[in-house]
């Protein structure tokens, strides 16, 4: 080991640690349109979406189950593990930047014959360091940090999808519960006009065939209420699942209707804002420079690696004692350089540089993913609104001709036929109307998510935690 000046060694280190490799940041240049086609002009403001945009439904009961959620969904849980690990990773690869000391300590003794008896004992303290010249630890750290950075975006992403999860799913569990009232409804009109049917068929008035005809229609009724109340069951646990609980036994939002549910209005913003207001994308955005990152280590790596180390120690040739030892103190420093390794190192630059290409087009592709996400959610909140006002008119209309249709069959003007046409169009016309009173609802929800469900970059405490 050769001993260096300690100038020496300072000069040398001024002088190499500015021959550090950079790489550049990659910046995807993405085309944004101006503005949203679906979008009026007094939605293009610059209002960032409400942290608990749920609220704005007027719903007690969502908003109970989606704090429910927040602290009992697993998923949530293994989400806030992951970004303890990468913070963990994180510290890791940061205590290459500090040295590493070592210490031993060794006692003997032994005796050989006609030797006699030796003994010795010994303590010794060594130091080492290695000096990022080139960048190399310092880019690791940065691609940990990256890495760190996109889990916790990763976190609330899953935080989005979880909240919009309870909110669809309790909507669907909200419209199956109208749509089993609509079918009870529609079996007891049936049977009425059943009573209706068999009295005037008692009186010669009605003939056998009618009659047959209303039971049969009485029996679709109630056959119809079968599968309704085992999608209700099913919407029920997958709810429950959400949550965090057994799905055995759950009720939720007892006598609450979706139409007691207010709908908010999301303001979209500018197309260009999405960038910023969607944690995946933030998230791609992170992973992009960590890969830069990864492609400056690996460049880092094939040039020399500069280690300094220091040690010292003492040893007395006495049993677990020092008394009277020797000292000794040593510095030095290391230059290391890889000759041949197939070119392995440069391999691994080109795998780098490869894998930074993927993260450019999945970057880009989710870019423009967002954006088709956000303009169909503006068209679909759109669309559902205006349906639902025109399938109200339609229920209107069809509940109006079955109350003529079934006074003038009692009058005896018109035939069961007419009954019979009128009882099913006002059937399928009520529950289409639910229908599309769920889709607006879960549009408006969708918009929401699509608009990054009311992330900032702002840091938020954890919502979820252990049980």
């Amino acid at each position: 080991m050769t001993s260096l000046p300690r100038g020496a060694i300072a000069a040398a280190m001024l002088v190499l640690t500015g021959c550090a490799v950079h790489e550049p940041r990659t910046n995807v240049q993405m085309p944004m349109p101006a503005s949203w086609a679906e979008a009026d002009g007094a939605s293009i403001a610059q209002a960032a979406v409400s942290q608990d945009w749920w609220r704005g439904f007027g719903s007690t009961s969502l908003e109970a189950l989606v704090q429910e959620a927040l602290l009992g969904s697993s998923d949530l849980r293994i989400a806030a593990e992951r970004v303890r690990q990468a913070d963990i990773a994180l510290q890791s690869a940061g205590t290459a930047q500090l040295p590493g000391v070592s210490a031993s300590a060794g006692s003997s003794g032994a005796h050989r014959e006609g030797s006699g008896t030796s003994k010795s004992t010994s303590l010794s303290l060594s130091v080492s360091y290695e000096v990022d010249l080139w960048g190399r630890i310092a880019a690791d750290i940065d691609a940990a940090r990256a890495q760190a950075d996109a889990t916790r975006l990763d976190m609330e992403t899953a935080r989005i999808t979880l909240t919009a999860s309870v909110a669809t799913t309790y909507f669907q569990l909200l419209a199956q519960r109208e749509r089993m009232e609509i079918a009870r409804n529609s079996l007891a009109t049936a049977e009425r006009v059943l009573k209706v049917v068999q009295s005037k068929a008692r009186n010669g008035v009605a003939t056998p065939l009618e009659v047959s005809q209303q039971t049969t229609t009485v029996l679709q009724q109630r056959t119809a209420l079968v599968p309704l109340q085992e999608q209700q069951r099913q919407t029920a646990t997958a709810l429950a699942l959400l949550l965090g609980r057994t799905a055995v036994s759950f009720h939720a939002g007892d006598g609450e209707t979706l139409q007691q549910m207010r709908i908010p209005v999301a303001e979209p913003g500018l197309p260009s804002q999405l960038l910023a207001r969607r944690p995946d994308l933030k998230a791609a955005e992170a992973r992009l420079a960590g890969a830069d990152a990864d492609v400056a280590a690996a460049r880092a790596a094939l040039l020399p690696s500069f280690s300094l180390s220091a040690s010292g120690g003492v040893g007395s040739a006495a049993l677990l004692s020092l008394a009277g030892g020797t000292g000794s103190v040593s510095l030095a420093a290391s230059l290391a350089q890889t000759l041949f390794d197939g070119g392995r190192r440069n391999l691994q630059i080109d795998l780098a540089r490869s894998q930074r290409e993927v993260l450019v087009e999945t970057y880009a592709g989710a870019v423009r993913q967002a954006l088709k996400e956000v303009q169909d959610g503006l068209g679909n909140a759109d669309s559902a609104h205006r349906q639902e006002i025109m399938q109200g008119e339609v229920v209107e209309q069809a509940q109006r001709s079955l109350d003529l249709a079934e006074r003038r069959y009692r009058e005896g003007v018109d035939t069961l036929l007419t009954v019979l046409e009128a009882q099913r169009t006002l059937f399928t016309a009520q529950d289409s109307l639910v229908q599309l009173r769920q889709s607006r609802l879960t549009a408006a929800v969708d918009l929401y998510r699509v608009l990054g469900g009311g992330w900032s970059a702002q840091p938020a405490p954890p919502q979820a935690g252990p049980a």
